[in-house]
């Protein structure tokens, strides 16, 4: 595998090559039948499993200048001025990034079985690197290959650089999952990126465009995703439109685009808001324990209760979280309501002789009113002309995808970011693309590098001002970049 970093100081984000040979040649299922026996799944009642979003953008801040600025980590722009605001977090926010590295170990060292899924953008990684911040990476490694520690960690996929799904060009979004992919490889090895076969969606974004959901799902299995994480209300029943009604269950998302095409994965149900207080205090685990199993293809089976939070944002998960999560661990372990990883459950299940297409069938928020309106409309119907159609009828209505909330809008009152954005993204399909320039050249690399970073949500998320201005400033550089090298 190439290296994580060159010589030129870029990271690793484009070995697509080696990345696809191993998924191609993994094995089909990710643990073993010793692995499997450590949870009786047949007399278990219910599982747990929590995940980790951890997450830095990176910004241009490394200097007084912003058209000159070095682009640094957020991070390291907060250790350096932690007289601003809540910046004196920031040496907290480094223990967080690699603590569940020192809490699994002294876990399994007790005989207990703790369970995490963790999620971590390519920018975090790269930012906490070229910080120096290597005692990070010795921790993760420890749990992601030592073979006696390994199967209690599932990482989950997740665009390089945080860029939400409904709102970034399809074409940019499956080079952010393929980058991610890449620079993880780099980091903790193939064998390593072999396992992970869950995908976490930036701000749990999932697009419910009927074009660019199909793509959305198209690009995960494409790419080796066998299911991904939804939030509840994001999601639809295609027979009525209401929410899912087996939400501790996979389900099955099949995304149909105008042309009729479908693309189908699993997903794992996010329930309630994300509010980190629920991941902190390890609410999941309560809730799973007052459950019963179900019956799902005419067997029972445990119910699994999933959530994700920041793992690093928020007093809660700086302060309550560690405390909590291992005394979960240690009274959940050998229980009938143990932790699990969704792999590991899906594993389960299947060795039960239940599959994906057992699963209950749900659909993108608003999709059934897209396909009511086309089927009384008759085949001509143009799907452009519908959507805007319902956007008149009912101003609740909207093709912006869905997110962990309702009350905020990754593109209402962001035009001065999105108009720049896809132009940069526009020149970069037409002459870096279309130019056939190698994956393992620098120039492709460098283009690519600030593709990606102007893509984030986080210049979404502050409302208008520095945040935005870094966005149009690492769009201007991208820009240039193609210009001059292509």
């Amino acid at each position: 595998m190439s290296p994580e970093i060159f010589d030129d100081g870029l990271p690793n984000i484009a070995s697509f090559k080696e990345v696809e040979a191993a998924v191609k040649g993994r094995s089909k299922n990710v643990f073993s039948k010793a692995e499997m026996a450590k949870i009786n799944f047949g007399g278990i009642r219910s599982a747990t499993a929590v995940a980790l979003h951890m997450h830095q953008p990176l910004i241009p801040a490394g200097g007084h200048d912003l058209q000159t600025a070095d682009i640094i980590s957020n991070l390291q722009h907060m250790m350096e001025n932690q007289g601003i605001g809540d910046n004196h977090n920031a040496p907290v926010f480094h223990w967080c990034y690699k603590r569940i590295g020192e809490f699994i170990p002294q876990l399994v060292g007790e005989g207990k079985e703790p369970r995490v899924m963790l999620e971590y953008s390519g920018q975090l990684l790269y930012g906490l690197r070229k910080m120096g911040l290597h005692d990070v990476f010795d921790s993760l490694k420890h749990i992601t290959c030592d073979p006696n520690l390994w199967h209690t960690v599932e990482w989950l996929g997740c665009p390089w650089g945080h860029a939400v799904a409904p709102s970034t060009p399809v074409q940019d979004y499956r080079l952010h999952v393929k980058a991610w992919q890449s620079n993880f490889a780099a980091i903790f090895g193939i064998d390593a990126l072999k396992r992970v076969r869950g995908f976490s969606p930036s701000e749990m974004a999932l697009p419910n465009h009927p074009d660019t959901a199909y793509e959305f799902v198209k690009t995960l299995k494409e790419c080796g995703f066998t299911w991904v994480l939804v939030q509840e209300h994001t999601v639809e029943r295609p027979d009525n439109g209401h929410g899912p009604d087996q939400k501790y269950v996979p389900n099955r998302l099949v995304c149909k685009n105008s042309k009729g095409e479908e693309a189908s994965i699993i997903a794992i149900i996010k329930t309630q808001g994300s509010d980190t207080k629920l991941v902190a205090q390890m609410q999941p685990y309560y809730e799973a324990k007052s459950m019963s199993r179900t019956k799902l293809a005419g067997k029972d089976i445990p119910q699994l209760v999933a959530q994700i939070a920041d793992g690093e944002n928020g007093g809660v998960m700086m302060n309550e979280f560690p405390p909590m999560f291992n005394q979960v661990a240690r009274e959940a372990s050998g229980s009938d309501s143990p932790m699990m990883n969704a792999t590991e459950y899906l594993e389960h299940l299947e060795a039960m002789g239940i599959t994906e297409k057992d699963f209950p069938v749900i659909q993108p928020i608003h999709q059934k009113k897209i396909w009511d309106k086309m089927a009384a409309g008759g085949k001509k119907t143009d799907i452009a002309q519908v959507i805007e159609e319902l956007k008149k009828e009912d101003h609740r209505f909207h093709m912006d995808g869905g997110s962990w909330t309702n009350d905020l809008s990754w593109v209402k009152g962001y035009q001065n970011v999105l108009d720049p954005m896809n132009q940069l993204s526009v020149k970069f399909a037409q002459k870096v693309i279309n130019s056939k320039v190698s994956f393992d050249d620098p120039k492709y690399r460098n283009a690519l590098y600030h593709l990606l970073v102007s893509q984030t949500s986080c210049f979404r998320y502050w409302g208008q001002g520095t945040w935005t201005d870094y966005a149009r400033e690492l769009c201007r550089r991208g820009t240039e970049i193609v210009d001059k090298d292509f």
